[in-house]
């Protein structure tokens, strides 16, 4: 039996929309980690508005609207024993001065024949250690997208980490930050990994 006249349009339209299907995970997740560093920017700016005007008014030092963090990150997987390093690019502000720091990160993490997307949003707490030293455990929630061996796959998890930030000076020009942390997968195969991140923080002002 011969197909319609129409058959062979219809068979493209089901072909276009499984390939948008295959897709989606990944375009989710290049939106939604746009998304979410654009956003804690926005809120940055807007929530330290008043306290920078005020304290340029005074001669004060201006205090960092946000820090921006450039570095890398390696992850140990357990058990397996499975490697994956890559860069790491995340942004970080302060809603609540001494109370609470809000981090946003993205990771490509690229080992064992495959590469995994990993978008973090933390919840921290800081500590002053000394005047150069800070101290931050954090809770947070990562957005993981693996694809390799010919697969694809997306997943939440569940990250714990300390954040701990070194700066130079007083001035707080830059710093240097370094994160150990424990991850949980909640996908099909639960991953559990051990990972740390180290690299530069820069002020934005």
């Amino acid at each position: 039996m011969h197909d319609g006249p129409g058959e062979p349009k219809r068979r493209d339209r089901r072909l276009d929309l499984a390939s948008i299907a295959r897709r989606a995970p990944a375009l989710w997740c290049r939106w939604a980690t746009l998304a979410s560093i654009t956003g804690a920017l926005a809120w940055a700016v807007s929530a330290q508005a008043a306290e920078k005007a005020g304290a340029e008014k005074e001669g004060a030092v201006k205090e960092a609207m946000a820090e921006l963090e450039i570095g890398a990150a390696a992850e140990w997987n357990i058990p397996g024993g499975g490697i994956g390093a890559g860069p790491s690019v995340g942004i970080e502000f302060t809603p609540i001065k001494d109370w609470l720091e809000i981090e946003t990160s993205v990771s490509p993490m690229f080992g064992s024949g495959r590469t995994e997307w990993e978008t973090e949003l933390v919840f921290k707490k800081p500590y002053d250690l000394s005047d150069k030293v800070e101290m931050m455990p954090g809770l947070g929630l990562v957005w993981l997208y693996k694809t390799g061996h010919g697969e694809t796959g997306s997943s939440m998890g569940a990250v714990a980490l300390v954040d701990f930030q070194i700066w130079p000076s007083a001035e707080r020009k830059f710093g240097w930050f370094v994160e150990p942390s424990y991850s949980f997968d909640f996908g099909r195969e639960h991953e559990r990994s051990l990972g740390v991140t180290v690299g530069v923080l820069i002020p934005i002002r």
